[in-house]
């Protein structure tokens, strides 16, 4: 105001002087917010160039491999029924294979293996680990590959080294244990040789009605206070590791989720991946509908998480007891009984009105939603080094000290009564019930039968077991070898913000719980990790140490805790394990943890009781691969089953590893163009002995058509090796009639 009085200025001049200032005050402001706009445009152009320009942080390979092993003769692994011997092939199992290494110092990656398998094994492991190290010297080792498992109860058994295992196989499996290593070498193998730049995105969501707790009483033994934190008795978040190119598209996944692998239940005898498996297939087919299974770039990797007292049976556990008065209601809760005996309780699926395997498929497709629900947004990416830590564990009579500082101890391994109970997913045999610790006389048979079948314990492992009550005592059976494992295999897979607890078991829900929150807590007060910090259990990976139950949930005797072999303190000695070895997933630390021998080598001295295909014939007049019972003349359509029988032989003669026992064939510009195999879930494929004596077999292909499935002509066409009395194995092909498809 001062300077416009002084002015020697008249008013007029003054308007005009004020508005000449204001028009360029304006101006020069316009310039101004121009030239921040543009400068602002120009950093957010620089940063875009050099986050494009910006070289990828991490190497990533994925790969996918057939692990299938013998599908006829051999006993089936994860219901330990002897008389489950398998008949044929609903779908190949598989191992799937992540690697992630860091760019910028290529040696120092970790190796991720998931598969179709009922649990991980130390055998199994030792070998792969073996040839990748040999194949890739300096690169693959014992600390940086994790051999995790889908836990399928629909595989080929046999192929675990310990003895337990081996018992209802009739021993060792080579063939199996054979199959699973090759796939498992092939599918690292493709992985390694697809490594190129790229990026990692993680995140979780919530999947409902995939899972129950099969062992709810047990659960409820937890503290209320730390239930309360919880909306569910079992966890409902999926946690998926996204794997991208370096301009984004995604190559695939690793995923992890606890269901059990037990939607196909034990009166099955066609060899599954069970509902990982399928959910794997489902996604890799959706992705590349056009692939045939097993030959898809994309990988999807469903894998398991604290599974110990999860079932994917949703419908929950009744009794099937015919004629009684509690048949058709829901399973006495505390011992799940029928009358007092397990053999009725059985838990339902989802699907369980048409066939386990609608259930089977549901509780996939539900895990396969999930994931696609992740897949379809942004995801945080994950940024950090790539780091790992491996160590040996022996747990008989470990010491360490609770945080409280009282020291306590792990114990040799035994099962309880309650192991022999069974779960609503597979009940046990003659008396024996879960829950039930009490001190009362026993049935005075199995008291004798315990004795003879491994040593009665001495006083210190029933007190150290203690409160469960042992009916095997397999940390003190040594004959012919080792029974169960005493020494496991703890290791931690780190990628930036996400660390894999590779674990040697099962986990309860609670046990996984408290485990994954003690090393988170860890990770974010030792300063490795911020808050960001994602923490997975990945398991029963690399050794079967059994079952993890909490302290409260051991006490109950449950199959969980009946089967937490090393004690009631296993859980304690695991976290005190994990949270120890954190320290070593620091970037500036290059030492190797303290760790205990490692296993024996069992195999070496394997036993198996195991006849071979002596030889294979034809029945009188026919030749291998003759039509005995051919497809119907009458066009099919949609759901429809085609089937045919024809002359057989053995399929262990050729485990046909990356190929297929069959096809459908369409008929495509004249030519035969196979669209199914032995892996397509539509398909079965059912080998069957039709004379011991004279060596004769069939087999029987079926396929129900599904929606989508184009009209035209089809075939069957069997691929069979037949073996000679001399021992050599020749390679023979059938063919159905053709059939319509309108």
């Amino acid at each position: 105001m001062y300077i416009l009085d002084s002015l020697p200025c008249a008013p007029t001049e003054l308007d005009r002087l004020l508005h000449w200032c204001t028009n360029m005050f304006h101006r020069v402001w316009m310039c101004f917010t121009a030239l921040l706009a543009y400068t602002g445009v120009l950093e957010s152009q620089s940063r875009l160039a050099s986050a494009q320009t910006q070289p990828p942080q991490y190497l990533l390979g994925l790969g996918i491999a057939d692990i299938t092993g013998p599908v006829v003769e051999t006993n089936m692994m994860g219901y330990a029924n002897h008389a489950q011997m398998d008949t044929g092939l609903h779908m190949r199992q598989r191992s799937r294979a992540w690697i992630v290494a860091d760019a910028s110092s290529p040696a120092d990656r970790i190796v991720y293996i998931n598969a179709d398998i009922g649990m991980g094994d130390t055998g199994i492991r030792r070998s792969v680990v073996e040839q990748l190290s040999s194949l890739y010297p300096g690169l693959y080792n014992d600390g940086n590959i994790a051999l995790g498992s889908t836990h399928s109860h629909a595989g080929v058994g046999g192929y675990l080294e310990n003895l337990l295992p081996q018992l209802s196989s009739l021993g060792y499996v080579h063939e199996t244990a054979d199959a699973i290593v090759a796939g498992t070498v092939l599918a690292v193998k493709r992985a390694h040789e697809s490594l190129r730049p790229g990026s990692l995105a993680v995140g979780n969501t919530t999947v409902l009605d995939a899972n129950i707790n099969r062992s709810p009483s047990a659960y409820l033994a937890n503290p209320a206070e730390e239930r309360a934190r919880y909306e569910y008795d079992q966890d409902k978040e999926l946690t998926l590791l996204r794997f991208e190119d370096a301009d984004g598209s995604a190559r695939g996944f690793l995923s992890f989720f606890p269901v059990h692998g037990t939607s196909i239940y034990e009166n099955n005898t066609l060899i599954s991946g069970d509902n990982k498996g399928m959910a794997a297939y489902l996604y890799e087919a959706m992705v590349e509908p056009n692939a045939m299974p097993g030959n898809t770039s994309f990988v999807a990797g469903f894998a398991q998480s604290n599974v110990g007292d999860t079932s994917p049976n949703t419908e929950g556990a009744f009794c099937e007891s015919p004629g009684k008065e509690w048949d058709g209601l829901p399973c006495e809760i505390d011992h799940s009984t029928c009358g007092n005996r397990t053999q009725d309780c059985h838990a339902r699926g989802p699907g369980f009105r048409i066939s386990d395997f609608e259930s089977n498929r549901i509780i996939a497709q539900r895990q396969v939603d999930g994931a696609r629900a992740l897949m379809g947004v942004d995801l945080p990416k994950v940024a950090g080094p790539v780091k790992y830590v491996h160590t040996y564990l022996n747990m008989s009579f470990h010491e360490f000290q609770l945080p409280n500082g009282t020291t306590v101890q792990t114990c040799p391994p035994a099962l309880g009564y309650g192991f022999a109970g069974g779960t609503t997913d597979g009940p046990g045999a003659f008396d024996f019930v879960q829950g039930d610790n009490s001190s009362s006389p026993r049935n005075p048979f199995w008291e004798l039968v315990k004795g003879a079948v491994t040593p009665l314990p001495p006083a210190e492992q029933v007190e150290c077991q203690y409160p469960k009550p042992i009916l095997l005592n397999v940390g003190y059976a040594h004959s012919p070898y080792t029974w169960s494992p005493h020494v496991v295999d703890v290791q931690l897979l780190r990628v930036g913000n996400l660390v894999l607890l590779v674990m040697p078991g099962e986990l309860t829900t609670m046990a996984g719980r408290r485990l994954r929150e003690a090393v988170r807590a860890r990770l974010v007060a030792s300063g490795v990790m911020g808050d960001d910090a994602y923490v997975v259990v990945a398991g029963p990976a690399n050794t079967y140490g059994h079952y993890v139950s909490t302290r409260e949930e051991y006490a109950v005797q449950r199959y969980e805790g009946a089967s937490t072999i090393y004690g009631q303190w296993t859980l304690d000695a695991y976290i005190d394990k994990y949270t120890d070895l954190v320290q070593y997933l620091n970037p500036g630390v290059t030492s190797a943890p303290p760790t205990d021998d490692a296993p024996e080598d069992l195999t070496v001295r394997a036993i198996t009781l195991r006849n071979g295909v002596i030889q294979d014939r034809a029945p009188f007049g026919k030749h291998f691969g003759d039509v005995l019972e051919d497809v119907a003349a009458a066009p099919y359509r949609v759901n429809d089953t085609v089937y045919a029988r024809f002359v057989g032989a053995n399929p262990r003669n050729n485990l046909r590893l990356e190929e297929t026992f069959l096809t459908v064939d369409q008929l495509v510009n004249g030519q035969w163009t196979p669209v199914r195999s032995d892996s397509h879930p539509s398909t079965r494929f059912e080998w069957l002995r039709t004379s011991t004596t004279f060596g004769t077999s069939a087999v029987n292909i079926s396929w129900v058509i599904e929606d989508g499935t184009a009209p035209g002509t089809y075939r069957f066409t069997y691929f069979g090796d037949a073996k000679s009395l001399t021992g050599s194995i020749k390679s023979f092909e059938g063919h159905s009639s053709i059939f319509t498809i309108s």
